[in-house]
């Protein structure tokens, strides 16, 4: 039943009359309860709440898979204006991109020209720049844009995701680097040939990856809504003395959000991710199908003030 329920809502996420319904009347349904706005200045009122009740954030312009050079350049220049808005504005808040969305899939060239940009602009501000992880087809090209930037800037971090199988191998790779990664299990359908079809594989894979990161003395973000995996990481923390200031827990906006106001209080870093854009729509369906569970946080986000 879980397998069959991913698959729908991946298949709703690619489902383009959907996304164009979605986008000529769902922005204000979906506004300030699964993503900050459609643009950044109207997600700034939002991200100045969540810093006001202690909780850090990173932002992500939705959209992915660019084939045009021109849109790419302006995903380019909208995410150095956000990173200026957010220096100027005094915000508790990071920044997410993906590599399709500045060009990968055009020219590996273009990509470097857009980022050396948005990390020049990132390094002057001292604002961290997450390169998030896609489908495994271009997990190789990502870790190598990702270890060639990291020999250059500071303010660089990217991600891997606990079911594919060379995920442990990569994090070892990565280890000479020191860096900053998000630890997440892993949302696209892939297949068994590269990726643990079982969920059971999946945790225990993520377990290995957390603790591994953590003892290897890398500040590590946790990006999980499952509590066994919060618990997991809690303990292990305790138990190797590894100080609060070496990790954080990170979740999506509008879901588990008396969670993360628990982890404040409890004394742990906590970020909220928070998605702005048109593109809501295949952003949400992919949350969902992540882990399906998540229905029910996001309708309640949806409907309640």
């Amino acid at each position: 039943m879980q397998v069959l329920t991913k698959d729908f809502f991946l298949y709703l996420s690619k489902n383009k009359a959907l996304n164009r319904a979605a986008q000529n009347w769902g922005g204000n349904i979906a506004a300030g309860k699964i993503v900050g706005g459609l643009d950044f200045p109207s997600s700034i009122k939002f991200i100045k709440e969540l810093n006001e009740e202690g909780l850090s954030v990173t932002v992500d312009h939705l959209g992915e898979f660019v084939t045009s050079y021109e849109i790419a350049r302006e995903r380019t220049d909208e995410c150095i204006q956000t990173i200026e808005n957010i220096a100027v504005q005094g915000l508790d808040s990071q920044v997410s991109l993906k590599m399709t969305s500045l060009g990968l899939d055009i020219d590996e060239k273009l990509v470097y020209e857009n980022m050396t940009r948005i990390l020049d602009t990132a390094e002057k501000h001292k604002i961290m720049v997450t390169i998030d992880m896609e489908d495994e087809q271009r997990c190789q090209k990502t870790l190598d844009i990702f270890k060639d930037f990291k020999q250059r800037y500071t303010h660089i971090s990217t991600v891997l995701q606990a079911y594919l199988y060379r995920t442990e191998d990569d994090m070892k790779d990565l280890n000479q680097y020191k860096p900053f990664l998000r630890l997440v299990k892993g949302a696209y359908k892939e297949s068994a040939k590269v990726a643990f079809p079982d969920k059971a594989d999946v945790d225990e894979n993520y377990k290995k990856i957390i603790k591994m990161h953590l003892l290897n003395g890398n500040y590590t973000a946790i990006a999980t809504h499952d509590d066994a995996m919060i618990d997991y990481t809690k303990k292990l923390v305790k138990e190797h003395q590894i100080p609060t200031t070496q990790f954080e827990f990170q979740m999506l906006y509008g879901m588990r959000t008396v969670t993360q106001k628990e982890l404040v209080k409890e004394g742990y870093k906590m970020r909220v991710y928070v998605p702005y854009g048109n593109d809501w729509y295949g952003y949400f369906m992919r949350r969902l199908a992540e882990r399906p569970s998540n229905i029910a946080f996001a309708l309640k986000g949806m409907t309640q003030k």
